[in-house]
């Protein structure tokens, strides 16, 4: 029986989520490029086969250390091996924000995290046994609370292998996805009160 892949890491030939550039990285970014598509996107849209929507959350946790300007982010490595983001699926009825607080307390150990909302949500397509798969994902931004535990616990069950803690740069580099960079970059922005780009 073929397993199914760990939320987030599809059919790497098929699904945006690559390390090659390929064309939007997050909702936001493909809603502007559909308001100058016109019919002929449509017509696309129309021809793209049914697909079903799985809707997941996750966090860009950030902790503080003794340089007000250099924060750790977390990254955990995955089953493929790619280095990204805790998340997981949205469980029915549940809240994205709830959703991304509890995976990311399940995938990594830590708890008494603080929310400090929405960061981006991307999208990407994958297949798996044949059906087309439209994976939506939230991403938020979380801080850990000054004088908690930053001590992690690789959810192994789940295929997680390692947690790290990383400067930005340093996550930055290693992270394995275009788009998963591009919700870095705009998390940093949200901490510090940079510009997108990483300007000040």
């Amino acid at each position: 029986m073929p397993k199914r892949p760990r939320d987030g890491a599809g059919d790497r030939s098929r699904t945006t989520e690559s390390k090659q550039p390929a064309g939007p990285r997050s909702r936001r970014e493909t809603a502007a490029k559909k308001r100058g598509r016109g019919a002929t996107g449509k017509a696309a849209a129309a021809a793209r086969p049914r697909s079903q929507v799985e809707h997941s959350a996750g966090g860009i946790v950030v902790r503080a250390t003794g340089e007000a300007d250099q924060p750790l982010v977390l990254l955990i490595r995955d089953s493929y091996d790619n280095w990204g983001f805790p998340k997981g699926h949205i469980e029915s009825g549940e809240p994205a924000q709830r959703a991304a607080v509890r995976e990311v307390e399940e995938e990594t150990g830590l708890s008494s995290l603080e929310m400090h909302g929405l960061v981006d949500t991307i999208d990407w397509w994958f297949r798996f046994r044949g059906r087309l798969i439209h994976k939506v994902c939230d991403f938020y931004l979380l801080l850990v609370q000054p004088g908690t535990s930053v001590e992690t616990t690789p959810q192994l069950a789940e295929g997680i292998s390692a947690c790290e803690w990383l400067p930005y740069d340093t996550a930055l580099e290693r992270l394995s996805y275009a788009n998963a960079k591009a919700v870095l970059t705009r998390a940093y922005a949200m901490l510090t009160g940079a510009q997108a780009d990483g300007s000040s």
